[in-house]
């Protein structure tokens, strides 16, 4: 596999790199170049973000790689000890409309799948669960998503609208959704909005210990990721995993 990389130079993408002697790393002049690479052959995948914003990455992204969904999303890898989940959209979509929402379940789900290969667990998260919080249209949104995923993906679990804490939760979940598939075991999260999501991965990353992957950019030909400028070695360790994990699926 090779991965173009343009920030190859900064120490942290060298400490993480040395851990894959298996993959063709090469740095590039800029995120134009990089993406360049990709489109003529010459790359697998790229990874980026350390010293660009992610606005930049994605640009780049855009202006050079074709897409495979309608759209494009974003999703976090996160774990911690024997803890493990997909977070989306924190990274790219800033209020999805349902169809929209749709699409980032699904291209979510089958990036944890390809990862984890386990079954998705997919609470979609709210203020509310379970009509708690009243009317809103926004849950509207959520209700359109669950019977669209249960469709068409019937071997997947997904429930909601749920908080965060009946979602992960198995103690929570017995009093607030009894009767859920879930049972406060679910291991993708969806988000309402950008700014939930990037607070709650930033919180997690933060506050909690996680070491995050990503953000991984779905809904392109190619695996793709736009690192957060905080990134650590063990992030980057963790999103070059997942991406080597991506492109194997893909071209398995």
């Amino acid at each position: 596999m090779k991965i173009v990389f343009p920030e190859l130079k900064n120490s942290i993408a060298m400490e993480a790199t040395r851990s894959f002697p298996d993959i063709e790393f090469f740095a590039a002049k800029n995120l134009g170049e990089a993406a360049k690479m990709i489109q003529n052959g010459e790359a697998d995948s790229m990874i980026s973000g350390l010293d660009f914003s992610s606005r930049d990455v994605i640009l780049a992204l855009k202006e050079y790689i074709p897409l495979e969904s309608k759209i494009f999303s974003s999703c976090f890898v996160c774990e911690k000890d024997n803890e493990h989940f997909v977070l989306a959209d924190g990274g790219v979509n800033k209020s999805p409309d349902a169809e929209d929402l749709y699409i980032i379940v699904e291209d979510s789900a089958k990036t944890f799948e390809a990862f984890y290969n386990e079954q998705p667990k997919i609470a979609m998260l709210s203020y509310s669960t379970k009509g708690s919080g009243g009317k809103n249209p926004d849950l509207e949104k959520i209700y359109f998503v669950i019977k669209k995923i249960r469709e068409n993906h019937p071997d997947w679990l997904i429930d909601g609208e749920m908080q965060l804490d009946a979602a992960i939760n198995p103690r929570v979940a017995a009093k607030k959704t009894p009767d859920s598939p879930l049972q406060g075991a679910a291991n993708i999260l969806i988000v309402p909005d950008l700014n939930s999501g990037n607070i709650l991965y930033k919180s997690l990353e933060q506050f909690g210990g996680f070491t995050t992957a990503g953000p991984i950019i779905q809904g392109f030909e190619k695996p793709l990721a736009d690192l957060s400028r905080g990134s650590t070695a063990k992030d980057v360790t963790l999103t070059i995993k997942v991406i080597k994990k991506l492109f194997e699926r893909k071209n398995s």
